[in-house]
């Protein structure tokens, strides 16, 4: 870890506590969350609030990362510093049992993240068999400049015809078995970031290979070395990011690359006088059929006494909605129940992750349907549709059909929608970033990022990802990081449920600019917004770049920026922060975040704390060896003081380098 002018910043967090107020069920920030909490309490329908308090306290040795279920001769625990306790059944110590324990959270993030790309990848090869004619190639520009970033020729051909070579290398970056890197990785990496992957031998080579690999190198009698398991969960949190780069770049080319759009966030966007559907989960396949299906569908509506169908999205098929079609943002993953407490919601239809089996609980209590579209994620007592690419349209209808016959058994006596909803601006591609700021530079349009935090007028900037995790109240981490970046004058961008966050608070609309940014902030967005003047949206204060899975556009713009400095990713002022981390995809996001160079502040302690060494490890001997290190602070104030810190260190020393450079007429030095 560098020695920061904050002699108080240290590795280790400080003494907030790890489950704010673990008996109270009132854990949500968001108004209209906590308003149908309560008539949750108060008809008695458990709800996730509920069985968070119900946990604790919580087991100490899973906690810590010091129980072993690798095998059956355990469960083994570490109950000592030395004897026969020190030690599982097998004999592996504390830094083995968390490190395995560690790398398989990482595991199952990459394996969901490129579940998701997978089914994205199907479904573009289908559209070249011809057996998806409800799809369509909607942005060919994204797709040749993805073939050439491929080393795909693009020359002469028609898109279905570069589509499918697309997609075959895609295909290829799930089960190689030759000794080459993933092309998808490969294409966007600096050299810098390339060398050090292969110097360390932890470039994939195959998404699905590593993550089985990983596996096998885990299990019960295999490796025992901590640094070498680590690194194989490095390796695997690289194929995690190549996942999440099919899945974005194909996402765009199928269903456009998103601009900047005009929308509404919180669970007023839910209409008592229309067939109210969810979309909720993270696959863009699914959801954007449904939306298509139900435009179609308002006559039908109609005909049982609705005045037509609305759809709002949930979790990250509701941010994938929200980008590209405008969809409402009606809540994040956490407050997933609380739609159905409305009392108002006729269906809804969920693909894959972050869905909660207690779902189909809540529904029981009302009229709504929960339907389940993926044969990998069925919940007991719901209904299932399967759909496929094929008879898309037609499955979507049926969905759509489903929301309006439950409509005709809703009960006005159980409708009680908040009135909490907030205007939002989302839909900010890394395209339409570079649009914006070419506007003020058209040759070098990322030097408007770059050269506003040279001259001192912003900070850096800051990637704000994660999900929602109940040991402290639902977006209370994420809404305290962020306005504690912006007014210290970073530039923010927003994944995910932390978006969902800020979209359901108001934070993501022009209004929030003159509330809570920094002076340095506002005068860089007004200066962007003169120079954009077919924005009539204006600029919000944090930027929604996507889904979960979009958390690689926020690596797209760090490694532009980088390029455009003349540096690796570890010198870029750029920095990361998952406020309430829970699920493994944010494990194995937060780990490339930190093996692609960048700080990344976790606001919820992940199983480290079983071993000295490995809390080392991650905390600041990898900051040694790829530029990028855990930030682990469970102050969200003070997590983000820590990430002003590394912002502040970065801009420094790129600062100086330059200077030096200039004044002695050299290249700028890359060995700091």
């Amino acid at each position: 870890m560098p020695r920061y002018r904050d002699l108080t910043h240290s590795a280790r967090p400080s003494d907030a506590p790890r489950v704010v107020e673990p008996k109270n069920p009132m854990r949500t920030t968001d108004p209209g969350a906590a308003e149908m909490l309560k008539l949750a309490q108060e008809q008695k329908i458990e709800t996730v609030f509920d069985r968070v308090v119900a946990q604790q306290p919580q087991c100490q040795f899973g906690y810590k990362g010091v129980c072993c279920r690798i095998c059956i001769a355990g469960p083994c625990r570490v109950k000592a510093d030395d004897g026969p306790a020190s030690k599982g059944i097998c004999g592996a110590t504390a830094y083995t049992i968390v490190s395995r324990n560690l790398v398989r959270l990482i595991a199952g993030g990459a394996a969901s993240h490129s579940e998701h790309s997978r089914h994205v990848l199907h479904t573009a090869h289908a559209m070249t068999e011809g057996h998806a004619p409800d799809y369509k190639i909607k942005s060919p520009e994204k797709l040749r400049k993805l073939a050439e970033k491929l080393g795909i020729s693009a020359l002469d051909r028609g898109d279905m015809e570069i589509l499918s070579d697309v997609v075959e290398l895609g295909y290829a970056d799930f089960g190689r078995y030759q000794e080459r890197p993933l092309a998808f990785l490969d294409s966007f990496l600096t050299e810098g970031r390339r060398r050090k992957f292969n110097h360390t031998n932890i470039m994939p080579k195959a998404i699905d290979g590593t993550v089985t690999e990983l596996i096998a190198q885990t299990a019960m009698g295999v490796d025992a070395d901590p640094v070498n398991i680590i690194f194989g969960g490095l390796k695997a949190s690289l194929a995690d990011l190549a996942g999440e780069y099919i899945g974005t770049t194909l996402s765009d080319v199928l269903f456009g690359v998103p601009e900047p759009i005009v929308s509404e966030s919180n669970l007023g966007v839910i209409n008592p006088k229309m067939v109210n559907i969810a979309v909720h989960g993270h696959n863009p396949v699914l959801s954007e059929m449904v939306v298509a299906a139900a435009r179609m569908m308002t006559d039908e509506a109609k005909k049982v006494g609705a005045e037509g169908v609305n759809i709002v999205g949930i979790c990250c098929t509701g941010n994938e909605l929200l980008m590209r079609q405008g969809v409402y943002l009606a809540t994040s993953s956490a407050s997933q129940e609380m739609a159905i407490m409305t009392g108002a919601l006729d269906a809804m239809v969920v693909d894959i992750q972050c869905i909660y089996p207690a779902v189909q609980q809540v529904a029981e209590c009302f009229h709504t349907k929960i339907v389940t579209t993926e044969s990998i994620m069925k919940i007991p007592g719901s209904q299932f549709l399967a759909f496929n690419a094929s008879t898309a349209l037609e499955d979507a209808k049926k969905l759509v059909k489903i929301a309006i016959e439950s409509y005709k058994n809703r009960d006005p006596k159980k409708v009680s929608i908040p009135s909490e909803r907030h205007k939002l601006v989302a839909g900010f591609s890394i395209e339409a970033l570079t649009d914006i700021f070419s506007k003020v530079n058209p040759e070098r349009p990322i030097s408007v990022l770059t050269d506003a935090i040279l001259n001192g007028q912003i900070k850096g900037v800051a990637l704000m990802a994660g999900c929602n995790n109940l040991k402290r109240p639902q977006d209370e981490g994420h809404v305290a990081v962020l306005k504690e970046l912006v007014k210290n004058d970073v530039f923010v961008i927003a994944t995910g449920c932390s978006a969902g966050a800020y979209a359901k608070f108001g934070l993501m609309s022009p209004l929030a600019v003159d509330a809570y940014a920094g002076p340095g902030l506002k005068s860089f967005l007004k200066m962007l917004e003169d120079a954009n003047p077919q924005l009539t949206t204006g600029l919000p204060l944090v930027f929604h770049v996507g889904a979960c899975v979009d958390n690689s556009r926020g690596m797209d713009l760090a490694i532009a920026m980088a390029n455009e400095l003349g540096v690796d990713v570890p010198k870029v002022p750029f920095v990361a922060s998952a406020p309430e981390a829970m699920h493994e995809k944010a494990v194995a996001i937060g780990t490339w975040c930190v093996t692609m160079g960048l700080p990344t502040h976790v606001g919820s302690m992940p199983p480290v704390e079983g071993s000295d060494l490995i809390y080392g490890i991650t905390t600041q001997i990898a900051h040694d060896v790829f530029g990028g290190s855990f930030i682990f602070e469970m102050d969200p104030v003070i997590g983000a003081r820590k990430l002003l810190d590394a912002l502040e260190y970065r801009t420094w020393k790129l600062g100086i380098h330059k200077q030096a450079a200039e004044k002695f007429n050299t290249s700028l030095a890359q060995g700091w």
